[in-house]
């Protein structure tokens, strides 16, 4: 029996948490992965997967193996590619996640430029607005948008995106316009739960960057939900330039402080140290950091 099966088999039943998911992605039966899997162990002597009618969990053995595996099994599937020249016809599945909102708005339709070169590329993409554990989920990489945090990631910057103050021509009719940033401080302003400092919102003013203090009876985690307020004329919203562009052009948002952005937030592909990247995760990750539209500010 081949070692790589059997490794291969183990990986997938320890990333899916499942014998049948595993086989569906194999091409073999669940009763031959669960063999390959105990012939694995035996040929260890270890036990690497806890094993109940309920879920499948990995031994602390078992983790271990998993970590030092799947970097063989990577390089395995790249020269494979190597082998069969698919540097210029790639193939095989690229598993990422994404936030919801920057993923619909912006990754979705750069993937579908992607896939529209690579047709054999496979696109298995999740979206979640919490930070998912690439190694956990058994992710080739994840695309976020804010500050980078996980230094345990590798990260290629693909952008920057600004954060643009805006508010709706009613709400400006109706509280006036504020002339000057720190003018900020008399108005009702949507405040990002997310930031660590959600009452402080920062400006380039005279070549430097400023804090100005702000507040508002509305605080919210989602820079679409900010933005939709704002255009209801509830509040003035500081969100992401993706968020907005639409609804700028519109004309049901109009731009404060156009001049004095920032730029704080950046856009980015992480993925793990010990991973080597295959080909086709290469080549997304490149395509990403050369679109344009990607992390577009929404400016004419």
């Amino acid at each position: 029996m081949d070692k790589i099966d059997r490794m291969r088999a183990f990986a997938l039943v320890a990333k899916n948490a499942s014998f049948t998911i595993a086989a569906q992605r194999m091409g073999r039966s669940a009763r031959l992965v669960s063999k390959y899997v105990a012939d694995l162990e035996n040929a260890l002597g270890v036990q690497l997967l806890n094993r109940t009618t309920r879920s499948v969990t990995l031994t602390d053995a078992g983790a271990t193996y998993l970590a030092l595996c799947a970097p063989l099994l990577d390089g395995f599937d790249e020269l494979e590619e190597k082998v069969r020249n698919e540097q210029a016809s790639l193939r095989g599945a690229i598993h990422m996640s994404a936030p919801t909102g920057f993923g619909a708005l912006r990754l979705v339709p750069s993937l579908a430029r992607f896939a529209e070169k690579h047709p054999n590329v496979e696109l298995d993409l999740k979206f979640s607005d919490r930070r998912v554990s690439i190694v956990d989920e058994g992710l080739d990489l994840a695309v976020r948008i804010g500050p980078m945090r996980d230094s345990s990631l590798k990260v290629r910057q693909l952008g920057r995106m600004p954060l643009v103050v805006c508010a709706s021509p009613a709400y400006l009719k109706h509280a006036g316009t504020p002339s000057h940033p720190q003018a900020l401080a008399t108005h009702e302003c949507i405040l990002d739960g997310n930031m660590t400092e959600p009452t402080v919102w920062r400006f380039m003013i005279n070549g430097q960057e400023e804090a100005v203090q702000v507040n508002g009876r509305f605080r919210m985690n989602a820079p679409a939900g900010s933005a939709r307020l704002a255009a209801a004329g509830a509040a003035i919203a500081r969100c992401p330039a993706y968020t907005v562009a639409d609804a700028l052009k519109a004309g049901d948002l109009v731009e404060l402080f156009a001049e004095q952005r920032v730029s704080p937030y950046v856009v980015a592909a992480l993925f793990p140290h010990n991973r080597h990247l295959t080909a086709r995760v290469r080549a997304l990750i490149d395509h990403l950091a050369d679109d344009p539209a990607l992390c577009a500010d929404g400016r004419d």
